[in-house]
């Protein structure tokens, strides 16, 4: 896999444009998603993906700000597909055991 470097230190793009935390497989994308999702601030990005330097994360949040709307239609597209795969799966026989039982919605 061939990666082309950024204007942002820790961060490349791999053959299909994707950005990627250099020294790591982390796409900015999934980091983001934590970032957005849980609430996390660059101090507990670090103590949930240890593996990852604060500079490393500062780079990714700021790649993220400054490409925000592409990176935010990443992520929608995701769970959109996320979504789709959820409805055509069969539900399963616990899921309906605990719909019936009233501890799932």
């Amino acid at each position: 896999m061939a990666v082309a470097s950024t204007e942002y230190k820790h961060i490349q793009l791999d053959d299909q444009g994707t950005a990627i935390i250099a020294g790591s497989t982390m796409k900015v994308v999934e980091l983001v998603t934590s970032h957005l999702a849980d609430g996390w601030d660059a101090g507990e990005l670090h103590a949930q993906y240890p593996h990852l330097s604060l500079g490393q994360i500062y780079s990714a949040l700021a790649y993220y700000w400054d490409h925000k709307t592409t990176i935010d239609a990443e992520i929608e597209r995701q769970f959109e597909f996320a979504e789709a795969l959820r409805k055509q799966a069969s539900p399963s026989p616990i899921r309906e055991k605990l719909r019936a039982k009233g501890l799932l919605v």
